[in-house]
């Protein structure tokens, strides 16, 4: 590998990783849906924690994600 590459892999910094936060998130949003009288706001609840599933889901596949960038190599100022 060379000095112009760059390697970068998450690893879940904190004490807990996205994905588990927005399934918490998610979690809750349902559990507010649940006791909710207002069809409105019930839907909207569950719309949101549809949502944050989503989001779980894309943190789960970044997690696995290996990303690598390589600075394409520099032109020779000399040539032309």
């Amino acid at each position: 590998m060379s000095k112009d590459t760059l390697r970068y892999r998450r690893k879940g910094a904190g004490d807990m990783r996205a994905r588990d936060e927005y399934l918490l998130r998610a979690a809750h949003l349902l559990a507010k849906a649940g006791v909710e009288a207002n069809a409105a706001i019930k839907d909207e609840l569950e719309n949101m924690a549809r949502c944050y599933l989503r989001l779980a889901e894309q943190a789960k596949r970044n997690d696995e994600t290996d990303i690598v960038y390589e600075a394409p190599p520099s032109k020779d100022r000399d040539q032309a």
